[in-house]
């Protein structure tokens, strides 16, 4: 299928406004000003230092254009924020806070942790927050203006079909087959001696860090327990937010009950125990440190949510229930409170490739018919932690080339990304002209398709 490449802001690529150096050690050239867009201005060294950011974080692989790419997308990013003022969108505080805070933890994962981070911007954490924050403002609203463009942008039956059709046929790719699988997840209970030990495990941490016989960093790093999203490995510094999403309150409630340098007692979590380092307390925002560890499933709880499962089962084969009221009712994991019951791929589609399963739901497969439920089984959430699954086969596709008949939705949603390209394009072309958008003449004779029609001759 080919790839359709619309022009989206790239928030991201404009990575100086996160981690840019202080000017003593990290600056490449002396700043002077090489657009003005509006009343808007971008310097020369904000792009350079992108571009070095980029390569510093991609292990030297960027475009030979790269220069260009970030200065069109600066470019584009300035018109879109400019619009974006004029029609009085408006960005949260939280949706900036947000957004900042996933950037500088992708940003401190990438480079060892805060104190790296801190080293190789020459600032603190709060201080990059600070200086951070207007321009991830600007991209939010660049971002808002953007999907305000987009969001009217819808496809039709007709023009899905002549997109197909002008797709080479002699190189139309070969899909693998895709899969239905509905998911029953339950968690063994755990067991009090193994929780018991687990705690005591946790205070024996506490107590050795407290003494000062092993620094707390060390014990993270040796005995800590991975939790889902690696950003938070607990070896690492990492920054918390009194109002974060996804973490849960108990956690967050003995974070900012603590002062400077104290850790906590064990704090129990759904996915398991933690004791928490606060090394830094500022307002909404800490710099922490944990060590998680999970506790071990039992094989007496296992064999008991194994049967519970297989009376499931025996009730969904009997027809006293259909598969959706069974999960509705007795899945016990994250998504099935979403009302999320089968597999999804990266488009959010209930539609998988064996490729794409872990090691037991794929030995589950193998044994399980189409329209069946396979043996109930051990596995590991995306949290790791240990769940008793059941799946459903619901429908398989065979093998085959790509068609219309088949992949109408995995088609219409090229064809709408092709259409949503147009658009933003041609947004863009014909907006441009209606701002005073001014470009030294070097970038210009550097980067001669920057989509702008007003040059001048020097600054």
């Amino acid at each position: 299928m080919p790839q359709t490449k619309p022009t989206l802001v790239l928030a991201c690529l404009l990575i100086s406004g996160i981690i840019t150096a202080n000017a003593q050690s990290q600056k490449i050239v002396a700043d002077k000003i090489v657009t003005v867009v509006g009343d808007r201005i971008i310097l020369y060294s904000d792009l350079k230092n992108a571009v070095a950011d980029a390569m510093r974080l991609n292990d030297g692989k960027i475009s030979r254009d790269a220069l260009c790419d970030v200065t069109e997308q600066a470019l584009i990013s300035k018109v879109l924020m400019l619009q974006a003022e004029k029609d009085s969108l408006m960005v949260a505080d939280e949706e900036v806070e947000a957004a900042l805070d996933q950037r500088i933890r992708y940003f401190a994962k990438t480079l060892g942790g805060i104190e790296a981070l801190e080293k190789y911007a020459g600032k603190t954490i709060y201080q990059l927050k600070d200086d951070s924050r207007p321009v991830i403002r600007e991209h939010q609203l660049a971002a808002n203006m953007q999907r305000k463009i987009l969001s009217p942008v819808r496809i039709t039956p007709a023009e899905v079909k002549a997109f197909f059709e002008n797709m080479p046929h002699d190189d139309l790719p070969f899909l693998e087959s895709s899969l239905e699988i509905g998911l029953i997840n339950i968690y063994p209970k755990l067991s009090p001696e193994l929780e018991a030990y687990t705690v005591n495990e946790l205070n024996n941490y506490k107590r050795q860090a407290e003494s000062k016989t092993i620094g707390f960093e060390q014990l993270a790093l040796r005995f800590s327990e991975r939790c889902g999203d690696d950003s938070k490995d607990g070896g690492l510094q990492y920054v918390l937010s009194r109002n974060e999403q996804g973490t849960e309150v108990r956690f967050l409630s003995a974070v900012f009950k603590m002062q400077n340098g104290q850790i906590s007692l064990p704090v129990k979590t759904a996915a398991g125990y933690y004791i928490v380092q606060l090394l830094q307390k500022n307002g909404d925002e800490a710099i922490v440190r944990h060590i998680f560890r999970r506790v071990p499933g039992s094989e007496k709880e296992i064999g008991f949510a194994k049967k519970r499962m297989d009376s499931i089962k025996a009730v969904l084969y009997a027809g006293k229930i259909a598969f959706p009221q069974a999960a509705r009712r007795f899945d016990e994991s994250k998504n099935a409170k979403n009302g999320e019951f089968f597999l999804v791929n990266d488009r959010g589609e209930p539609s998988v490739t064996v490729d794409q399963l872990d090691k037991e739901t794929a030995i589950a497969l193998s044994q399980t018919s189409l329209g069946n439920y396979s043996t109930p089984f051990v596995a590991k959430d995306e949290e790791e932690r240990t769940v008793v699954r059941m799946i459903y086969l619901q429908s398989r596709t065979q093998p085959h080339i790509l068609n219309l008949k088949d992949d109408y939705d995995r088609i219409a949603e090229a064809a709408l990304n092709e259409k949503r390209s147009k658009v933003m394009n041609r947004w863009i072309r014909e907006k441009m002209l209606t701002y005073a958008i001014e470009v030294d003449p070097e970038i210009a004779a550097l980067c001669r398709n920057l989509p702008v029609k007003v040059q001048r001759a020097g600054f």
